[in-house]
């Protein structure tokens, strides 16, 4: 994958992951189309940045599918076509059952899944017609297991995850790329809220810098930090009995 004049579709682009992307992507000289529901974080980002390479940012829902249309069609009329295609926007909710919460699962599922599917939906046709492009999903490092109150979050990624390798297979012969990225915890607003130790927690700048190395070999899969990549692959052959016990322990409070 080359940055360089590429059109970068980039969701999530106001905060953590994404805001870091936007900030390391310009670097590389790629014209960026951000997109985000708060466009005043995007516009004060593009103030700092626009002279790097070619910015525009757009206000969006990715839960709501003509948004979506429509930005689409924006972006295409702006930048005349899309190369790639991160899509990263994401929410995540601590549910216990002793406060279960439909809603929470609903704008979990609508952001984390429908949110990437509404884009790829959209990407698909232009794509396998010119041959070429590139779909990025962020999904996580939790879509192995069934994580004591971050059982939407896992599920959602987990649906992620196995969307993603599907299209994988099926958009090879298009010559149209599919990436999957799994990040452990990294520093953002979305992990400041957790309430528990949060092991090998790495800083979003580190996590960025991984996400565009691995782009740039065209790995499938990109999985970082690598110590608790290993753990959830662990997690994941482990008997379930085992790994219940395990799960059920109480995490350690996290210190201030």
């Amino acid at each position: 994958m080359n940055f360089k004049n590429s059109v970068v579709l980039l969701t999530g682009a106001s905060s953590g992951i994404g805001y870091q992307l936007a900030k390391d992507l310009s670097l590389e000289g790629a014209r960026l189309a951000l997109i985000s529901r708060r466009t005043e974080i995007l516009e004060s980002l593009v103030n700092q940045i626009g002279g790097q390479s070619e910015i525009k940012y757009y206000k969006c829902d990715v839960t709501v599918k003509d948004e979506v249309h429509n930005t689409i069609e924006l972006i295409i009329k702006d930048f005349g076509n899309i190369d790639i295609a991160i899509l990263n926007s994401g929410v995540s909710y601590r549910s216990s059952v002793l406060n279960y919460n439909s809603s929470e699962a609903e704008t979990t599922f609508n952001t984390n899944v429908f949110g990437q599917i509404y884009f790829i939906e959209e990407l698909i046709p232009d794509f396998i017609k010119n041959k070429k492009g590139y779909i990025v999903g962020i999904s996580s490092l939790a879509d192995g297991k069934g994580f004591p109150k971050s059982g939407f979050y896992a599920a959602s990624k987990a649906a992620v995850t196995i969307i993603l390798e599907s299209l994988r297979i099926e958009l090879k012969k298009y010559n149209v790329k599919v990436i999957t990225v799994k990040p452990g915890f990294v520093r953002t607003a979305m992990t400041d809220k957790n309430e528990f130790e949060m092991p090998f927690l790495m800083d979003v700048e580190k996590g960025s810098k991984i996400i565009i190395k691995g782009l740039k070999k065209d790995k499938r899969i990109i999985e970082f930090p690598w110590q608790t990549t290993i753990g959830a692959k662990i997690l994941r052959m482990i008997p379930t009995k085992l790994f219940e016990a395990l799960a059920s322990k109480e995490l350690k409070p996290r210190t201030k």
